[in-house]
C-alpha cells in the first residue's frame, strides 16, 4: 500500500495524463483527485476498455456515468482510475438528499440551483468528505444502464449480449471483465486517523467525525453503536459482580438463609428479582438513549433527510422491459406475485431445512452431554472435569459453521428472489439471517431453561458461550488476517522498484474485500440476546462482554484500516433495521426473565415451604410479565427520541422547504 503522503503525489501524477476533460467550466480543475480504482480482467480486450471508457466518461442522458476516467499505466492496460467532476458530485449529494452547512451555519438538505449560498461549495474536498466523494462515483456506476439491446465490443455475442435497462457493471461482473472496484485509500489521512483511533493505544473515547469523513457515515454508525453499547455496559456488569459477590461474603460471615441460596452458587431469590427488573429498564433505557444520540449524529453527519424516493432499480434487478407506473421511466419489470411465489415456494422451505438441521444439532449436544455425564461419573476425577464441556464446545463449533454456510445460502436467496429496492432486499435479507441465527444461538438455551428447566447447566452453556465464541471470533477476525497480511502478503503488497506509481495503485486491489458489517452487528445482537435473556442466572455475563468489547473496538478499527479494502459506505441515518431487532429482544427479555425466576430452584423451595401452588405461582408470573412490559413502554414513551434543539432544527428546514418552493412559484 502506498505510504503516508504517496496519494497526494500519485494525483500529480495522474493529472499530467489522459483524464477525461470536463465539458462544463466550473468542473475544470489543476489537480484531479483519484478516487475509485477499476479493475479490469488480465485480459481484457483494448476494443472492451475503451467501449467501458466511453460509458463512464459519456453523460447521464446519454446513458453513461459522467466521471472523469483515466486509463491507467496505459490505453490497453487493465487498470481504470476514476474521480467525479464537480457538478456529478453536487447533483448527486442533492440527489441523496444529503443536507450541508448553509450560509447562517445551518445544516440544510443540499441544493443545486441554490448551492452558492452553502460554505465552501467551490471546494469539493471540503464541502463532501471522501467517503462521499468516493461513493458519488460508485453510484454512478451502479446506475449505468443500457438504452437498449446490444452488445458489448470486443466480447463474444453469445455471451456479451447488453439488454435494455440492463446494469452495465452488473453485466461486466457476471462476465468477468470488471474484477473489482475498489475505492482507494488515502495513507496520510488513515495513518492520522489510525493514531488517533487505535495506535495510541486509549481506551476511552473514539475520533467519530474523522471516522465519519474517511469510511463514512454506515461505518461510522457501527462504531458509535459499539461504543455506546460498550459502556451502557458497565452498570450491569457492576451488578454482576455485586450479585455473585454478596452471596459470597453472606457465607463467609455464616449468615446466609436456606432460602436465598438452596445450593452453592446458585443465585437467590432476591437477586434473580434484582435483574429481571434491572434488565426490563436497562434494555429500555439504552436503546432510547442510542436513539437521541442517532438523531444528534444524524444532524452533525448531514444524513437526517435522506431521499430514496423513486430512484433507479437496484443493480441486481432485472425482468423483462417495461415501464414504472409512477415514474413514467422505462425499467425492467418483475411481477410481485412472482417474488412472493419465490418467497413462499422456496426461501421459507430453505430457511425452515435449517432450522431442522439445528434442531438435529441440539438433539445430538443432549445425547453428548448425557455420555459425557457418565463418563465423567465413571472415572470420578477432577482431570475429567473438561470432558463435561466438550459437547458444548462442539454444538458451539457446529453452529458457527451451519450459520457460515446459511448466510451465504440466504444470501444467494435474497438476490434470486429480485427486489426492486435496496431496503427491501436488505430487508428480507436481514429477516432470514435474524430468524436462523436467533434460533441456533437461543434455541438450545431457551429449551434448557424452560423444558428441562436446569439452570446450573444453562449457566455452564452460557460461560461456555461467552468464552468459547469470543476466543473464536476474535482469532477468526483479526488474529488469522493479521498473520496472512504479515506473513504471506506483505510482499506482494510491497511496491515494485521498476513502475512504483502503477503498483501503489495495484497493491489495494491485493487486500482481500471488506466482509461488511452485517456479521458485526449480528455479534452484538447476539450479545445482547445472551445479557438481557439469560444473565439472570449467570450475573458475569456483562463483564465478560464489557471485556470483549473494549478489545472488539480496537480490534475492528485495526482490521479496517490495515486487514481489507476500504469500503464503500452509502449515507446512513440509523443502524437499520437493527434497532428494531435490538427493541424485540429487550421485549422477549421480560417475558424469559419472569419465567426464570418462576423456575429457579429458590422460588421453587420457597413454594414448597409456604404452601404456595404452582398455579398460583403462575398467576403471579403472568402479571410481572405484563406490569413490566407497561413499565418498559412507559419509560420508552416518556424518554423522546430525539433532543429538542433537534426538534427545533428540522421545524426549521421544513419552513425554508416551504419558503423555497414559494419563491420557485413566484418566478
Amino acid at each position: 500500500m502506498m505510504s503516508q503522503g504517496e496519494h497526494h503525489d500519485l494525483v500529480g501524477t495522474l493529472t499530467g495524463g489522459t483524464w477525461t476533460k470536463p465539458t462544463c467550466p466550473c468542473c475544470t480543475s489543476l489537480n484531479v483527485e483519484p478516487l475509485v480504482l477499476m479493475q479490469l480482467a488480465e485480459n481484457v480486450d483494448p476494443v472492451t476498455k475503451k467501449w467501458i471508457i466511453s460509458r463512464l466518461e459519456a453523460p447521464v442522458r446519454d446513458g453513461g456515468a459522467q466521471l472523469l476516467v483515466h486509463s491507467g499505466e496505459d490505453d490497453i492496460g487493465n487498470v481504470v482510475v476514476l474521480s467525479a467532476p464537480r457538478c456529478t458530485q453536487l447533483h448527486v449529494t442533492e440527489g441523496l438528499g444529503i443536507c450541508k452547512p448553509y450560509k447562517d451555519g445551518n445544516m440544510t438538505p443540499f441544493s443545486y440551483h441554490d448551492r452558492n449560498n452553502f460554505s465552501n461549495v467551490d471546494d469539493m474536498q471540503v464541502f463532501l468528505t471522501l467517503a462521499e466523494r468516493q461513493y458519488v462515483v460508485k453510484y454512478q456506476l451502479n446506475f449505468v444502464r443500457a438504452k437498449k439491446d446490444r452488445t458489448i465490443p470486443g466480447v463474444p455475442e453469445s455471451r456479451g449480449v447488453l439488454f435494455a435497462r440492463e446494469s452495465l457493471f452488473r453485466k461486466l461482473e457476471k462476465l468477468g471483465i470488471v474484477k473489482a472496484v475498489i475505492a482507494l485509500h488515502d495513507q496520510q489521512k488513515l495513518g492520522a486517523l489510525a493514531q488517533a483511533w487505535y495506535a495510541k493505544g486509549q481506551l476511552l473515547g473514539q475520533p467519530l467525525d474523522s471516522i465519519q469523513a474517511y469510511f463514512g457515515s454506515s461505518v461510522a454508525f457501527y462504531f458509535s453503536f459499539l461504543d455506546f453499547y460498550t459502556w451502557a455496559l458497565v452498570p450491569p456488569a457492576l451488578l454482576g459482580v455485586a450479585l455473585m459477590l454478596l452471596p459470597m461474603l453472606r457465607r463467609m460471615a455464616g449468615g446466609i438463609n436456606t432460602r436465598e441460596g438452596p445450593e452453592e452458587g446458585e443465585p437467590s431469590i432476591s437477586g434473580l428479582a434484582v435483574q429481571a427488573v434491572f434488565n426490563m429498564l436497562w434494555s429500555t433505557m439504552v436503546m432510547e438513549l442510542w436513539k437521541r444520540r442517532t438523531a444528534s449524529l444524524t444532524y452533525q453527519w448531514g444524513t437526517m433527510q435522506l431521499t430514496e424516493h423513486y430512484a433507479e432499480p437496484r443493480p441486481g434487478y432485472h425482468g423483462p422491459p417495461g415501464c414504472n407506473p409512477v415514474t413514467g421511466r422505462p425499467e425492467a419489470c418483475f411481477p410481485d406475485w412472482q417474488r412472493q411465489l419465490r418467497v413462499a415456494l422456496v426461501s421459507v422451505p430453505v430457511v425452515g431445512f435449517f432450522l431442522v438441521l439445528v434442531a438435529l444439532g441440539m438433539a445430538s449436544f443432549y445425547y453428548c452431554e448425557a455420555l459425557a455425564k457418565n463418563f465423567y461419573t465413571s472415572y470420578d476425577s477432577w482431570l475429567m472435569t473438561p470432558v463435561l464441556y466438550l459437547p458444548s464446545v462442539a454444538h458451539i463449533v457446529y453452529g458457527n459453521m451451519l450459520g457460515t454456510l446459511y448466510n451465504n445460502v440466504a444470501q444467494a436467496l435474497s438476490e434470486w428472489e429480485n427486489h426492486r429496492d435496496e431496503s427491501s432486499y436488505q430487508n428480507y435479507h436481514t429477516t432470514k439471517v435474524l430468524v436462523f441465527n436467533f434460533f441456533n444461538s437461543f434455541a438450545v438455551l431457551f429449551h434448557i431453561a424452560f423444558v428441562k428447566q436446569d439452570l446450573p447447566l444453562l449457566r455452564k452453556r452460557l460461560a461456555s458461550l461467552l468464552i468459547i465464541t469470543q476466543l473464536v471470533n476474535q482469532c477468526s477476525e483479526v488474529v488469522i488476517p493479521f498473520l496472512v497480511d504479515r506473513f504471506f502478503s506483505s510482499s506482494a503488497n510491497k511496491p515494485k522498484e521498476d513502475d512504483p506509481e502503477e503498483d501503489q495503485l495495484r497493491a489495494q486491489g491485493r487486500l482481500p474485500a471488506f466482509p461488511g458489517l452485517f456479521p458485526e452487528y449480528l455479534e452484538l445482537l447476539v450479545q445482547y440476546g445472551y445479557l438481557s435473556l439469560f444473565s439472570c442466572v449467570y450475573p458475569l455475563t456483562a463483564l465478560l462482554l464489557l471485556i470483549n468489547n473494549i478489545t472488539e473496538i480496537r480490534t475492528d478499527a485495526f482490521k479496517i484500516c490495515r486487514l481489507f479494502r476500504k469500503p464503500f459506505s452509502a449515507p446512513a441515518s440509523d443502524i437499520g433495521v437493527w434497532q428494531y431487532a435490538f427493541e424485540i429482544l429487550g421485549f422477549v427479555s421480560v417475558v424469559s426473565n419472569c419465567w426464570l425466576l418462576l423456575f429457579s430452584p429458590g422460588v421453587n423451595q420457597l413454594m414448597q415451604e409456604t404452601g404456595f401452588s404452582s398455579h398460583g405461582a403462575l398467576i403471579f408470573a403472568i402479571m410481572l410479565e405484563h406490569v413490566l412490559i407497561l413499565v418498559k413502554m412507559i419509560v420508552a414513551f416518556v424518554i423522546p427520541d430525539e433532543p429538542d434543539w433537534i426538534s427545533l432544527k428540522k421545524q426549521q428546514i421544513e419552513f425554508r422547504s416551504v419558503q423555497a418552493l414559494k419563491q420557485q412559484k413566484r418566478r
